[in-house]
């Protein structure tokens, strides 16, 4: 069975009607790139380094599993976007690196990017902090420089 996108795995959690069910969804889909995502959107000590609002892009159109690339592979570029991850890149070189990054992922998991961005996941998905950290209990929650 092919991994998940990030964004069908949030679709799943969303979906699911208990919170036991939302934190068991989110352990068993368990992966680097959806921590990442829920932890630039869920943790108030990171901020991102990019302006706050839409994004030009142009979405790719490919259907999921083909002509794209995918959070599961791209999230190592995640740091360049918040404060403290790379900040000796010119703010140009960061935007254009981030507009790269949501043109190569399918167009779902690129919305997830903008949304986790500016900490706006719960205008698309109904998961809350609560559930997240019960799900990641031991991600060190606010505790970064």
């Amino acid at each position: 069975m092919a991994e998940l996108l990030v964004s069908e795995v949030l679709q799943k959690v969303s979906n699911a009607k208990t919170k036991a069910e939302k934190v068991k969804l989110l352990q068993k889909h368990n992966s680097d790139a959806l921590r990442k995502v829920l932890i630039i959107n869920y943790d108030p000590s990171i901020e991102s380094a990019l302006p706050e609002g839409d994004v030009p892009y142009k979405p790719n159109e490919a259907p999921a599993g083909t002509e794209h690339s995918v959070l599961a592979t791209e999230h190592r570029l995640l740091h360049y976007f918040v404060k403290g991850g790379a900040d000796n890149l010119s703010n140009l070189k960061r935007e254009t690196m981030f507009v790269g990054l949501l043109e190569a992922l399918h167009e779902s998991e690129a919305e997830v990017v903008c949304l986790a961005k500016d900490k706006s996941l719960k205008k698309k998905f109904r998961i809350t902090e609560n559930v997240v950290k019960e799900a990641f209990p031991t991600v060190q929650w606010g505790n970064r420089k």
